[in-house]
């Protein structure tokens, strides 16, 4: 996969086979702690983990999957981008679109974080041209792809400046859970029938329609939220187009509970978080009346 990004001139992280202990602290001693750990071929961030030092490294050498072939990475500092298509038997795009994960996924199962991303209103340029380089590259014809790509927080010797893309992994396929959902509310459309246009046409036959940002948010059982699920649809209810309860099997990744909402703006897909997700003492310290500052003589 990394030859071929690199093909397309996109940066990829370093990386080694952890074939042995020793490699792998040959590797950690090159790049430097933290580094991340994951199946060569996997989906979704099972089986993946963070390692802050060489106890850690040891441990999970030890207590690694032996039917699994695992990679290390050196640790890149970044956002989630990614570039969604599908792509004609010619290799060109006839639908694309992109999303955004501020909390990696890796942070998200491991950590038991809320699942947050949302889909964007426009695909910025330079995602644009990543995605269609990395189509050309690995010459993609007749399929959905779903590409990811690190937008980085900060400059990073080797790969590049803060906010320059650093290629992450290849999807051969729509990008997972409610995805293609997600991309019908926020662009008026329907990719469902535009993958299958793809396939009888080679062309879509789907009319544009209104974009906008649909946001995701995956709540968990064991935490507490400040807002009741009817507060919630109170609240934001024009906005919401989906709620579901969501299976065990899915929900390390994604949440018990989930809502799709659809907004016009980012600052709007923004306070709908800080809304959604906020705990109970957060808005116990919102509630709280300011103290008036006393006036003394002079003042």
């Amino acid at each position: 996969m990394k030859k071929y990004y690199q093909k397309a001139h996109i940066p990829t992280a370093r990386f080694q086979l952890a074939t042995s202990l020793k490699a792998c602290q040959a590797f950690a001693a090159e790049v430097g702690y933290p580094i991340i750990a994951k199946p060569d071929n996997g989906v979704g961030a099972s089986h993946t983990c963070r390692i802050d030092d060489d106890g850690q490294l040891q441990a999970f050498y030890k207590g690694r999957r032996r039917d699994i072939r695992y990679i290390l990475e050196e640790y890149i500092a970044g956002e989630v981008n990614s570039y969604d298509a599908i792509i004609d038997s010619h290799g060109e795009p006839i639908f694309e679109t992109g999303n955004i994960s501020p909390v990696s996924i890796m942070d998200i199962v491991n950590n038991e974080e809320n699942s947050v991303y949302y889909i964007l209103n426009k695909l910025p340029e330079d995602t644009r041209q990543a995605g269609r380089a990395t189509v050309k590259s690995f010459d993609v014809k007749s399929r959905f792809v779903h590409f990811e790509f690190f937008r980085l927080d900060k400059r990073h010797k080797g790969l590049g400046k803060k906010g320059d893309l650093v290629a992450l992994e290849v999807n051969m396929r729509p990008s997972g859970g409610f995805s293609p959902d997600m991309m019908n509310f926020a662009h008026s459309t329907d990719v469902y029938k535009i993958w299958a246009d793809m396939v009888a046409y080679d062309r879509s036959t789907v009319t544009d329609g209104k974009d906008a940002y649909c946001a995701f948010a995956g709540l968990r059982d064991a935490k507490r939220y400040a807002l009741s699920h009817e507060d919630i649809m109170a609240k934001y209810g024009n906005n919401i187009r989906m709620v579901e309860r969501l299976p065990k099997a899915l929900s390390g990744a994604m949440g018990n509970r989930m809502y799709l909402a659809v907004f016009d703006t980012e600052e709007e897909v923004q306070a709908f978080y800080k809304d959604v997700l906020m705990d109970p003492e957060q808005l116990q310290v919102q509630a709280r009346p300011r103290r008036r500052r006393k006036k003394t003589a002079g003042n």
